[in-house]
């Protein structure tokens, strides 16, 4: 089970880093195989219509899309900006939305976020399911947000509320083996029955039909 893992800030001091590190551990002791990517891998300039048409994906969005294709899963850190999504988070979305087949669709994601807010950040994950879930991935029902994560870390990475740490423990578990489920039927890397696999791909490649590509804003 492969699954690509960043945190979608820019900041080295992030939280949101932070609980990412700690994420991986968890997702590598269920049995993943894990990317590690740094945001900054994927920079790319504000999503521009005619730049999407003329020169195509910038550099930074078809790292993400390539990176994307190889996992099955994506364990996510989402910072909140604004009570919100943060801009270049969104913006990456939406660049790789363009690419087809869509890499989204059917790509498995854990959502995280962490703040020093008694919220977590717990906001800005409720909007970024949004534009996940429209690309047509399947974002696990449960979230996870840290809040007074200024204040959360032990100094080994884990977290000082032990009933807290170990519900992100079977989170990510639990995410683990329902993206091992998913992934052969979603044409993962995974092994199912060819007749399968086939069938779920063309459904998935219907919906993604569906979304408007010449409607550019």
């Amino acid at each position: 089970m492969r699954v690509l893992a960043f945190a979608a800030s820019l900041r080295k001091g992030s939280l949101n880093r932070r609980l990412l590190e700690l994420g991986v551990s968890l997702a590598r002791e269920a049995g993943a195989e894990v990317d590690v990517a740094e945001f900054r891998q994927f920079e790319m300039p504000m999503y521009d219509g005619d730049a999407d048409r003329e020169e195509g994906l910038p550099p930074g969005g078809r790292e993400l899309a390539s990176r994307l294709q190889a996992a099955d899963a994506l364990l996510l850190a989402a910072p909140e900006y604004n009570y919100s999504i943060a801009g270049s988070l969104k913006n990456a979305i939406d660049w790789v939305s363009r690419v087809r087949p869509m890499p989204w669709r059917g790509k498995s994601i854990y959502l995280m976020s962490a703040a020093p807010s008694p919220m977590g950040g717990v906001r800005g994950l409720w909007q970024t399911r949004i534009p996940l879930e429209g690309c047509g991935a399947l974002v696990f029902p449960d979230m996870f947000a840290l809040a007074h994560a200024d204040k959360a870390f032990a100094p080994d990475g884990t977290l000082h509320d032990t009933a807290l740490m170990e519900r992100l423990r079977k989170d990510i578990a639990g995410f683990v083996r329902l993206a091992e489920a998913v992934a052969p039927l979603c044409g993962g890397h995974a092994t199912a029955p060819a007749p399968v696999r086939r069938q779920v791909a063309e459904a998935l490649e219907n919906e993604t039909a569906l979304q408007p590509q010449a409607r550019r804003q």
